[in-house]
C-alpha cells in the first residue's frame, strides 16, 4: 500500500432494513476515494449488503459485532443470499454480516468494458485499474467499517478473499479482531510463474484423477477437441468455439461435487442431425455460461495483478503453460486448463475483446507496489485461522504452508476433504471450525 489508510469521514447511506426469509437486510452506499493516497481527488462508489437474524430482537442484532466476508475472484461481487445456509448460517448466530462488492463489481462503481470506455485510451484505463488491487480494497474497508461505527472486526476470506486478508493484516491490522481464510494463503514474496509452475502440476493431477474415476470421457473430450479442430460451433453469444476455450471447462475440476457435474455436461455434449453429429444447444449454452467473462471481466484483467509484487507479471501463466505440452490443444490427448488466464482470452471473449490493449498494458506493468508487509506478518498479533486444502488445484497447498509459517500466530487446519470450494460443500463446518480456532485466541 502507497499510503496508510486514510482517516477522512466517508459518506454514507443505508436503505430501511427489509426482511428476506428469516433474513434482515440493509443496503448500504459508502463514497471512497479512488485513490487512497490522493483522499481529495476523484471518489467511487462502494456497495455492501448487511445480514442478520431476523429472529433475534433488534437490540441484540445492535450488540452482535461486524463479519466482513472478503469474496473469492478478483472480479467476484459479494453473495446475494435468499437464505441463511452453509457457513451464512453459522455466521449469523454470531455475527452482523456484511457481504461487499469489492470496487469495481456488483453495485460498486462497475468497471467493464462499457464503463472503461469513459475513461478514455488503454493506457487512461490501465492506469485506473491500478487501483483496484487489494490494497485498496483493505482501504476501503477500514473507511467502511469506521463508517459504521465499529471497533476492530472479524473478516472471512475466501480465495482471494485470503490474498486481502493478508494485505489488510500487513497494512491495517488495528482493524481485526480476528480473521478466517479458506483456501486463500497467497504466497507473500513468489513471483507468479511459481504460482503456475504449481498450479499446472495439481491440475494435471487432478485430470488424471477424474479420468480415472470417469474414463469413458477421456474419449468424449479428445473427441470434441477434434471435432472443434474441423467443424465450426458456436456459442450463444455469436463467436466460434475454440479448443483452447473448450478446455477451460475445467473449472470444474475444482471443486468436490462440481466434478461430477463435469461427467454430465459431457454426457450431453453431441446431438445427431442432418449435417451429421453436432454439439448440442443444450452443451453450448452450458460452455457460454462457462468461459463468458462479461459478468466479472475484472477476474480476467486483475487476476495476474493479485500478484505483482515490483516486476510485470507478463502473462505468467501463459509462459508456463508452453512447458506443460499436455495442455496444448491440440496434444492427442488434450486436458482440462482450470482458471488462469491468457492473453488470447481477449481475443475470443467479445466481452474482453475491446479489453485487450489494457490487459497488455497491465500484464507489462513493472512498478506495482507490495502487497504484503513480510516484518509485520512476522510480528503479527490478530488471531488467524486458516484452512488449506491438501489437493487444491488453484492455491497449492506447499505454497499456502510456507505463508502460514511467515505469519506469527496463524493457525492451519489441512483438510483432504474438501476441495477449493470446501465452503459449497460443508460451508457450516469449516466456519465453525475456522471460528473456534480464532475464538480460542480471544477473537
Amino acid at each position: 500500500m502507497s499510503a496508510p489508510v486514510p482517516r477522512i469521514p466517508v459518506p454514507h447511506t443505508a436503505s430501511a432494513p427489509y426482511t428476506v426469509r428469516g433474513m434482515n437486510v440493509t443496503d448500504h452506499r459508502f463514497t471512497v476515494p479512488l485513490d487512497h493516497a490522493a483522499p481529495d481527488g476523484e471518489s467511487i462508489t462502494v456497495f455492501a449488503r448487511e445480514y442478520s437474524d431476523a429472529a433475534l430482537p433488534a437490540a441484540r442484532v445492535r450488540e452482535l459485532p461486524w463479519l466482513l466476508y472478503l469474496q473469492g475472484g478478483p472480479g467476484g461481487k459479494g453473495s446475494r443470499l435468499l437464505q441463511f445456509g452453509g457457513w451464512t448460517k453459522a455466521a449469523s448466530k454470531h455475527f452482523r454480516i456484511l457481504m461487499l462488492d469489492q470496487r469495481g463489481t456488483g453495485l460498486s462503481t462497475p468497471a467493464d468494458r462499457q464503463t472503461l470506455a469513459l475513461r478514455g485510451d488503454s493506457a487512461a484505463q490501465a492506469d485506473y485499474l491500478t487501483h483496484f488491487r487489494a490494497d485498496s480494497i483493505v482501504a476501503d474497508a477500514e473507511l467502511i467499517r469506521r463508517a459504521l461505527g465499529s471497533g476492530p472486526w472479524t473478516t472471512y476470506g475466501q480465495s482471494y478473499g485470503g490474498f486481502c486478508t493478508l494485505t489488510y493484516l500487513s497494512y491495517a491490522p488495528e482493524g481485526l479482531r480476528g480473521s478466517l481464510i479458506t483456501g486463500g494463503l497467497a504466497p507473500l514474496t513468489d513471483p507468479a510463474d511459481r504460482v503456475y509452475e504449481a498450479t499446472f502440476g495439481r491440475v494435471a493431477a487432478r485430470n488424471a484423477e477424474y479420468f480415472a474415476r470417469y474414463p469413458e470421457d477421456r474419449d468424449i473430450v479428445t473427441r470434441i477437441a477434434r471435432h472443434l479442430d474441423s467443424v465450426p460451433e458456436f456459442l450463444p453469444s455469436g463467436e466460434r468455439l475454440s479448443v483452447r476455450r473448450f478446455q477451460m471447462a475445467g473449472s470444474y475440476l475444482g471443486g468436490n461435487t462440481r466434478v461430477d457435474g463435469l461427467h454430465y455436461f459431457l454426457q450431453e455434449a453431441f446431438v445427431p442431425t442432418p449435417d451429421g453429429d453436432r454439439l448440442s444447444d443444450t452443451f453450448l449454452e452450458t460452455m457460454h455460461g462457462l468461459v463468458s467473462r462479461a459478468s466479472n471481466p475484472l477476474y480476467a484483467l486483475m487476476h495476474e495483478s493479485i500478484y505483482g509484487q515490483g516486476e510485470a507479471t507478463n502473462w505468467a501463466a501463459w509462459r508456463v503453460l508452453q512447458s506443460h505440452p499436455e495442455f496444448e490443444p491440440a496434444a492427442a490427448e488434450p486436458l482440462f486448463t482450470g482458471e488462469m488466464v491468457y492473453p488470447w482470452y481477449f481475443d475470443e471473449d467479445p466481452a474482453l475483446v475491446p479489453l485487450k490493449e489494457t490487459a497488455e498494458l497491465l500484464a507489462k506493468k513493472t512498478d506495482w507496489g507490495p502487497l504484503y508487509d513480510t516484518a509485520r506478518l512476522a510480528r503479527n498479533t490478530v488471531p488467524v485461522a486458516a484452512a488449506v486444502y491438501t489437493d487444491d488445484i488453484y492455491v497449492d497447498r506447499d505454497l499456502s504452508l510456507e505463508t502460514a509459517a511467515a505469519v506469527k500466530g496463524l493457525q492451519v487446519w489441512e483438510s483432504g476433504d474438501f476441495h477449493h470450494d470446501g465452503i459449497a460443500d460443508d460451508g457450516e463446518a469449516i466456519f465453525n471450525r475456522l471460528l473456534g480456532m480464532v475464538r480460542g485466541g480471544d477473537a
